[in-house]
Formats: structure tokens, C-alpha cells, sequence
């Protein structure tokens, strides 16, 4: 992406501004009283897929700017997903990278395509990283 690694971490660690890059994810508020990305700090998320809407929490993990942002999702707290994105200098730029792990217990996937409409979560969310790094980078770039 055309854009130094800082840039591109501000962009995607902005997590209320989220619904702008991804199809699933419709942004949300710091909790707790966090303003933005730092360790331990809590997230309350809002998706929808079509008519259904649900909310998650996340948690940072990592807030290395320029270099790592990592978040855990959990529904009630129940564990549901962990979201890394890693920055790397590269020529006219720097390269992101997008990655996913599906940390829902087996009881809890029927339910939770229920909920989501999203009953192959994997395929789904390979395209939605798809879709948001092709979003990422319009935004940086535009």
C-alpha cells in the first residue's frame, strides 16, 4: 500500500471507523474509558449481515503502532475470533496483513451462524479480509 506503516496502523486500529472498510463490522465505541487502541483496552463492536445484527466485545492485545494491532472478540463471553494486522515497510509503502482465528468452542458455531446468518465462517471470512484490505487501501491511497 502507498502509505508508511504508521499511517496504515492509525487507519485500521481506529476501530469506531471500522464500518467504513469492512462488510461485516458497522464500528462501535471504546469502552471502560479507553479513546483508542492501546493494550487492554475494551471495544464494543456492532455488525450486521442483512437484517441481522449483533454486538461483540473486543480486547486489544497488541497496540504496537506501525508495526501490530491484535484484538479478541468474545459474544457474552464466549471467545469468538482473534484479529491481527501486521505493518511491514516495503518499497513506496508498506504491506499489511490481515489474519483471523476462529476461537468459537464447537458447541457454540450452530448458534452463532444463526445469529450472524454466516454458517461457513472461514469462506466468509476470507472474503470479508479481502474485501477489507481492497478498502484499506482505496482509503489510504484516495
Amino acid at each position: 500500500m502507498a502509505a508508511p506503516p504508521e499511517q496504515a496502523y492509525a487507519l485500521v486500529s481506529d476501530l469506531p471507523r471500522m464500518g467504513e472498510l469492512s462488510p461485516e463490522n458497522k464500528g462501535g465505541r471504546w469502552l471502560g474509558g479507553a479513546t483508542g487502541p492501546a493494550k487492554g483496552a475494551r471495544f464494543k463492536g456492532h455488525n450486521s449481515n442483512g437484517w441481522r445484527r449483533w454486538s461483540t466485545t473486543v480486547r486489544v492485545e497488541e497496540a504496537d503502532p506501525g508495526r501490530e494491532f491484535t484484538f479478541r472478540v468474545a459474544f457474552w463471553g464466549i471467545p469468538v475470533s482473534r484479529w491481527s494486522y501486521a505493518f511491514a515497510p516495503a518499497p513506496g509503502g508498506c504491506a499489511v496483513t490481515e489474519s483471523w482465528a476462529d476461537r468459537r468452542p464447537w458447541w457454540f458455531k450452530g448458534p452463532a451462524g444463526l445469529t450472524t446468518g454466516v454458517m461457513d465462517r472461514e469462506a466468509a471470512t476470507a472474503r470479508s479480509i479481502e474485501h477489507t484490505l481492497a478498502r484499506v487501501k482505496a482509503v489510504l491511497e484516495g
